[in-house]
């Protein structure tokens, strides 16, 4: 697939900066209640829904957007899982279910999760390859999801949810925003996360073209949404590589959040290491972490102390909900011996990099794989899933700062790295790729 990419990459241009642009959205109308219970239709990004659900989702209502971007194998149905969300698609369109907007508009964004406000704007972005600089990944991609978000879109001609990506910015686009959510919005709904969601459309041409010319010069990381913008990056390819020329499919649906300004949460992936009690993992890291044994009195002070660690240098908590310790301080011995040192700065300084090269595969001797390694949103569930033979290693949040450093030395991170909320809600503007 990148031989594709590859292949096609002389026909297909490089954008001059950072251009967002317009687009008529496809929303959900009355038809389809969106006025009484617009949540009931819209569903999270399709890679943190399970099987369990996707029932779920699609049990809340007929019309629920998971069954575009997750559609099922169903006995009786002819086609491929593809072929029906395409389907589906073009009914709902069709009956009125889904309606596109009259006018090309970027729409503000608002999101509000206990007392936090994310904001920023939803439009096509301009495709580039990151070696332009423009749109930076932080991540690797793999090939299996690439191929079904690729087939999905084939199949349904859309982007039926956007990528996120976060820009440091602070200037007239960031005011636009702020000037915008003073005014009535186009729809708003809370969903049963809690997290309340506000649209707007601006389509004044005056106000477009200062977004346009204060975005221009920027550059933006990717957030969430590396396989996406990857699809992305294929199906365009593809068209331009089949004679397609200049098209829609030169630009994704995209979420772009000045970081600086009203971006998101961050929060820390941790890590469960199996086969490793903590006793037997602290006496390892004596000599090169400085080792402090903890009052495992329960999660919260656990995190006050590392947080508190944090703010010094590299630090990480290793408990099995028994036992803790803090360790700080890596000896510039084991740094030097576990570090590349043909990386960057940024990279080297990543407490997941400490981490990962440093703790787990240099002083601990493990092998940084699945099964040996595993991940969790929050704290409890590493330490349950670390168990009574295993350690829970728990880490500060990666800054944004140090992220866009990363991606900015064309570099990417240790996987899960960062966990960014909110996310764009899928379902609540859709994009597709024809040339209406």
């Amino acid at each position: 697939m990148r031989a594709m990419v590859d292949a096609a990459a002389a026909a297909v241009p490089t954008p001059p900066g950072l251009v967002l642009a317009p687009f008529r959205a496809v929303r959900f109308t009355s038809a389809a209640g969106a006025d009484a219970n617009l949540a009931a239709l819209t569903a999270p990004p399709y890679d943190v829904i399970d099987d369990a659900g996707v029932v779920s989702l699609e049990s809340a209502d007929p019309h629920n957007a998971v069954r575009l971007i997750l559609p099922r194998d169903r006995d009786g149905e002819p086609g491929s899982r593809y072929e029906r969300a395409a389907a589906t698609l073009a009914e709902w369109l069709g009956g009125g279910v889904l309606a596109r907007d009259e006018a090309p508009a970027l729409y503000v964004y608002e999101e509000e999760q206990d007392g936090h406000r994310q904001r920023g704007l939803v439009g096509a972005v301009a495709l580039a390859d990151p070696d332009a600089g423009i749109i930076l990944p932080h991540e690797n991609t793999m090939a299996g999801p690439v191929t079904d978000r690729l087939s999905l879109q084939q199949a349904t001609r859309a982007n039926l949810e956007p990528i996120f990506l976060l820009y440091e910015g602070g200037g007239d686009t960031s005011r636009m925003v702020a000037a915008t959510v003073a005014t009535p919005p186009l729809l708003a709904t809370t969903t049963d996360d809690g997290v309340s969601h506000r649209i707007w459309a601006v389509t004044d041409a005056a106000t477009l073209d200062a977004i346009a010319a204060d975005l221009l010069g920027r550059r933006a990381v990717i957030a969430d949404g590396h396989h996406r913008y990857a699809t992305y990056r294929h199906y365009q390819a593809e068209r331009r590589a089949a004679g397609g020329g200049a098209g829609p499919w030169d630009f994704g649906l995209t979420f772009l959040v000045d970081a600086t300004v009203s971006g998101p949460r961050v929060h820390p992936i941790h890590r469960a290491v199996r086969g490793l009690g903590v006793a037997e993992a602290a006496r390892r890291a004596e000599g090169a972490f400085t080792v402090r044994r903890l009052e495992a009195a329960g999660v919260s002070p656990l995190l006050d102390e590392l947080a508190k660690a944090g703010q010094i240098g590299h630090a990480f908590v290793i408990t099995d909900g028994r036992d803790a310790y803090l360790l700080t301080e890596p000896s510039a011995d084991a740094l030097a011996r576990s570090l590349p040192a043909d990386r960057s700065a940024a990279f080297r300084r990543l407490d997941v990099t400490v981490a990962h090269l440093t703790l787990i595969s240099d002083v601990w001797g493990l092998e940084d794989k699945a099964g040996v390694v595993d991940y969790f949103h929050d704290a409890p569930a590493a330490i349950a899933a670390a168990g009574d033979s295993g350690t829970a290693l728990l880490l500060n949040p990666t800054p944004v700062a140090d992220v866009t450093a990363v991606a900015g030395a064309g570099e990417r991170m240790p996987r899960k790295s960062t966990l960014f909320t909110p996310k764009p809600r899928t379902g609540l503007l859709i994009r597709l790729l024809d040339e209406g």
